[in-house]
């Protein structure tokens, strides 16, 4: 069984410790490290999205982050989102390879499999930008179908209009494009 760090709103731990599906039963406040894996291209960015498992408790078979979990009880949100990139997608960066970009909050309540999932995350959100060959990934089958490459401003549009295809969070895609603006201004 997976535990979690109960936290308050800024994403520190209360100190009290929750089972995962209790957390998701209740919708108990935890944390979250999600990973943008992205590359620039001549018109823009594209970024790796993965589909998930039909088997996911939550939006199976849609294309979500590059990478995301949850944070067990203790660890800290970048030792996460390190360990999540790995299990999931068989890349072995480095702690200076994953840049922070910024915190949102997670909030909904939706059914899955006939069962009532609670979300209340908040989440801390990084950008990795080495190049990555798809072929050479290792996916995490229980986790992971596929993973492919995606125009950043065509998702951004896309997950405005319908959620049939893809179940990030905006907020998420608004934290990634606001990090790789201030990137740019800076080359």
């Amino acid at each position: 069984m997976e535990y979690l760090d109960r936290v308050d709103e800024a994403g520190r731990p209360t100190g009290d410790v929750v089972s995962r599906d209790e957390a998701h039963r209740k919708g108990i406040r935890h944390r979250t490290a999600h990973v943008w894996v992205v590359r620039k291209t001549g018109q823009g960015y594209d970024v790796l999205l993965q589909k998930r498992s039909e088997e996911k408790e939550s939006f199976p078979g849609l294309y979500d982050t590059s990478s995301a979990g949850h944070i067990p009880a203790g660890d800290e949100p970048l030792e996460s989102a390190l360990r999540e990139l790995s299990e999931e997608l068989g890349i072995a960066a480095e702690p200076s390879q994953l840049h922070y970009a910024g915190n949102f909050l997670i909030r909904y309540e939706k059914e899955f499999h006939g069962r009532v999932f609670r979300d209340n995350e908040v989440t801390s959100v990084y950008v990795y930008e080495e190049p990555v060959e798809i072929g050479a990934l290792t996916l995490q089958s229980s986790e992971v179908t596929d993973v492919r490459w995606f125009d950043l401003d065509t998702v951004w549009t896309e997950i405005h209009r319908s959620r049939d295809r893809f179940c990030m969070p905006a907020a998420g895609l608004e934290i990634l494009r606001g990090y790789l603006k201030k990137s740019e201004a800076h080359e």
